[in-house]
């Protein structure tokens, strides 16, 4: 089931840009956590649609799906047990545009969300919402000691493009060692 996100958003005044619709199921296996949809996917009305986003590639190469997909054709992650959400439905032009508030104000929902669909992980994309969310100071990469929503979380790097601290070697590497934990 694809589920809507709520609300409309502007661009500017006139022009209402949408967040995404989550692609979520029951009892997945793991529910990929971005931070917020860009504001060219948002625009698009596709997950990770900008040509930089390392996201399709770095999951297909760590062994979530056997082929690269395309932003089009995102629902079909649930053939693989895979879904995909947004800590903050809000489109932004870059996440740093976003307030610690809109985090905090954000849980109860993303929370209520992971209990209804049950996936055994979540997995936040970069260490902001997870912080935020967790009012955490430091945040590791991989698996957390605490769970969300009943799903045990996990960190993994942002895959945008304009995260430099990382390259896709980097997030193959990190995004595999979930995917081996999932598998087990």
């Amino acid at each position: 089931m694809i589920e809507p996100t709520m609300g409309g958003f502007s661009l500017s005044k006139g022009h209402p840009v949408q967040g995404l619709a989550d692609i979520l199921a029951k009892d997945l296996s793991v529910v990929f956590c971005g931070i917020n949809p860009g504001m060219s996917s948002a625009v698009v009305g596709y997950h990770f649609a900008s040509r930089s986003n390392r996201f399709w590639r770095a999951l297909h190469l760590s062994g979530f799906t056997p082929e690269q997909l395309i932003p089009q054709n995102a629902a079909s992650l649930l053939d693989y047990r895979c879904g995909l959400t947004s800590a903050v439905d809000r489109p932004t032009i870059g996440a740093s545009d976003l307030r610690r508030d809109d985090f905090i104000n954000a849980r109860p929902g993303l929370e209520q969300k992971i209990r209804r669909y049950s996936p055994r992980y979540i997995a936040f994309l970069g260490k902001p919402a997870c912080a935020a969310i967790f009012d955490q100071r430091e945040v590791r990469w991989g698996r957390q000691s605490m769970r969300f929503g009943g799903a045990q979380v996990w960190v993994l790097p942002n895959p945008s493009g304009l995260n430099r601290a990382f390259t896709l070697e980097g997030l193959i590497t990190a995004y595999r060692e979930l995917s081996q934990e999932v598998s087990l």
